[in-house]
């Protein structure tokens, strides 16, 4: 089923400022709170899209992207893989009180996190570079990376946290002019895993945890841009606990300069130097492309500036709404030594109807030509 519009979800409109989105958020987290819908399977699935949404697009970085790109912006290509924004690596309803139960205020969240238990101590992402070539973002890639990640050594054992004793949270009673309030903060001592370490080996740290390298497979999929986070859920460092799990993998895509194809959103640009002599005779020539080098006609009596559009010899979509176009700029190479023979031969041109400039309604202007190129 394809996802609704995150914008949808929550009631609002493009230019909604960051208090409203949160303001919308708190009301649909009230309305299909779990608290409040025990067993409505269809109210928590509601509750569960409208923190995917807020997710996205209460942080500036990630609206701008989803607003560029759309749903795409936060997936792996074909298939999923383990890339998303907040739904990709699969978020639980604890991800979610964890990390916004700010939101819900005093009336939710503090006597469900207790009745569900300790939450679940979640590991830091690990961001890397990936560089592409064109021809890598005009296919897809698997790439292939080697990370350094903490993971729990072997040999490390965890006991009940006696601050908390494996609640993951303590209980703060306060003074308030209306009378007593109890409030839920998470443990100090565990930091919300319920669980300290009893034993550990000499070479983990203090949280029982080690460096290891890993080789990873990223899956990109065609189209990306410079600039595009991708993520491998799981792949981050581990956290201390049993009950742990691990942080993500943030893939930020590099494009690596074409040297002879300039990027223009989903089209390419090629300039294309042909002699005087192909511009008045015509000439066949051989041109590159992101997916090998194709022959092109060039007509008798070619002006410079012309461009020939290639259908479909761009990109692909990132949002899979169809490949751009190659845009080939004819220029016509002027020499600038003459030997005698050749300087003779032009000089007697000079007053020939047919080397006057004559141009017809028919040659455009380049600011026409420009416009014609986004049509």
């Amino acid at each position: 089923m394809a996802k609704r519009d995150y914008y949808e979800v929550l009631g609002i409109a493009k230019s909604a400022s960051t208090g409203e989105i949160k303001k919308a958020y708190r009301k649909m987290a009230v309305k299909y709170h779990p608290d409040k819908n025990p067993g409505d399977k269809s109210a928590e699935e509601k509750f569960k899209e409208a923190a995917e949404a807020y997710e996205v697009l209460s942080d500036d970085n990630k609206k701008a992207r989803y607003d560029q790109y759309g749903h795409a912006a936060f997936e792996g290509g074909q298939g999923g893989g383990g890339f998303g924004g907040f739904g990709g690596g699969g978020m639980d309803m604890d991800d979610i009180f964890s990390q916004f139960g700010d939101i819900f205020g005093g009336g939710f969240g503090g006597g469900r996190r207790q009745s569900r238990g300790p939450m679940r101590a979640k590991g830091s992402n690990l961001r890397i570079r990936v560089k592409l070539t064109l021809e890598e973002i005009a296919k897809g890639v698997d790439k292939k990376v080697k990370v350094r990640r903490k993971i729990q050594a072997k040999g490390v054992k965890y006991e009940t946290c006696g601050t908390c004793n494996g609640q993951g949270q303590v209980m703060r009673v306060t003074n308030t002019m209306l009378g007593r309030m109890q409030t839920a903060a998470t443990c100090p001592t565990c930091n919300g895993a319920g669980q300290s370490i009893k034993s550990k080996p000499s070479e983990a740290d203090s949280q029982g945890l080690i460096v290891s390298e890993e080789t990873v497979t990223i899956n990109i999929p065609e189209g990306v841009t410079e600039g595009v986070q991708l993520k491998v859920a799981g792949k981050g460092n581990e956290a201390a606990g049993n009950n742990s799990i691990p942080g993500d993998l943030l893939v930020v895509i590099e494009e690596i300069p074409h040297e002879k194809l300039k990027r223009e959103g989903t089209n390419l640009h090629y300039d294309l130097y042909v002699s005087f002599s192909e511009a008045v005779l015509g000439a066949s020539k051989e041109i590159e492309t992101v997916t090998g080098k194709v022959k092109i006609k060039i007509e008798a009596g070619t002006q410079s500036g012309k461009i020939l559009r290639l259908k479909g010899k761009g990109l692909p979509s990132i949002e899979r709404y169809g490949t751009g176009d190659l845009m080939v700029h004819v220029n016509v190479w002027t020499p600038t030594t003459l030997d005698k023979k050749q300087k003779k031969f032009f000089e007697s041109m000079l007053e020939d109807e047919n080397f006057i400039p004559n141009p017809t309604t028919s040659d455009k202007s380049f600011f026409e030509k420009v416009k014609d190129m986004f049509s």
